[in-house]
């Protein structure tokens, strides 16, 4: 055999094993072809979103994550669906999303905005006093979850100032309810429910109601001394208030306060008025 032959045999056998395999050319195709399919449902989800159409947007997002979900672009997919839910105030459907985000995500970088969006969903629909605790205390939860875990980012200083507003909410609620119960003739119940306050809630604004209502239901049912002793802890920590005198009222018939009238009312703050100008 020549030199020829040999080069040459030895060329074609480096040809044929540097040449592509055909599969894993169209495979490379095939992958660009749905990651452009997939970048072009999350633009449209993001536009669907800013014309404010947030269940489309979810869609289109869920559609990206479902396309492509080895792309960082799943991840960022997954958070956007549910905040566009979230955007149409459809909070259980965002929740659901986001709790899924977190069990699919674990090691994303954006997590903890997962949690407090997950907070941010229950905490929105705190505004009524009537309605399920429910919302309290998975807001409460999620916010405490964040404090603990992420307490030097800008989430734990809005979690630290809301979980003021939902203890605010949550003796709001202990006060309907013990409201209710008096109504019912249900002493021990309400008892119950005003202690709560008392106990556990003593910063809020409640707190003075609450001690009112204790001694109001104590002295109905006969226990005067515990209607005293409760009076005195609220005339000590509060004497200036109306609820205090109210209470006061319980043991002394006669007691009247000096109420202003409202042409004194108006005189009074148009002489302070005039005085910031002379």
């Amino acid at each position: 055999m020549s030199k020829y032959i040999i080069f040459l045999f030895i060329y074609l056998i480096f040809v044929v094993s540097c040449a592509p395999d055909k599969s894993k050319v169209d495979a490379v195709l095939l992958e660009q072809d749905v990651e452009s399919e997939m970048v072009l449902a999350y633009k449209e989800g993001m536009r669907q979103l800013e014309l404010g159409d947030g269940l489309y947007a979810s869609k289109k997002f869920d559609e990206a994550e479902i396309l492509f979900p080895q792309s960082i672009w799943a991840a960022k997919a997954s958070l956007m669906s549910a905040y566009a839910l979230y955007s149409q105030n459809y909070y259980e459907d965002a929740i659901f999303n986001l709790e899924r985000h977190l069990k699919n995500y674990p090691k994303d970088k954006n997590v903890v905005y997962a949690h407090y969006l997950i907070a941010i969903c229950y905490f929105e629909q705190l505004y009524d006093e009537k309605k399920d605790l429910k919302p309290l205390i998975k807001a409460r939860e999620k916010f405490v979850y964040i404090l603990k875990h992420y307490p030097n980012t800008d989430y734990a200083i809005d979690a630290k100032w809301k979980m003021g507003l939902i203890v605010d909410q949550m003796a709001a609620k202990e006060m309907y309810i013990g409201r209710y119960y008096m109504k019912m003739e249900k002493w021990i119940a309400a008892i119950n429910r005003f202690q709560i306050v008392v106990k556990h809630y003593d910063t809020t604004i409640y707190v003075e109601e609450a001690l009112h209502r204790l001694i109001e239901i104590y002295y109905k049912i006969g226990l005067v001394e515990e209607a005293k002793k409760v009076t005195a802890v609220l005339g000590y920590n509060y004497a200036s208030g109306e609820w205090y005198k109210n209470s006061y009222r319980l043991f002394n018939k006669s007691y009247k306060t000096e109420k202003i009238t409202k042409k004194e009312k108006d005189s009074f703050i148009k002489t302070k008025f005039k005085k910031l100008f002379e």
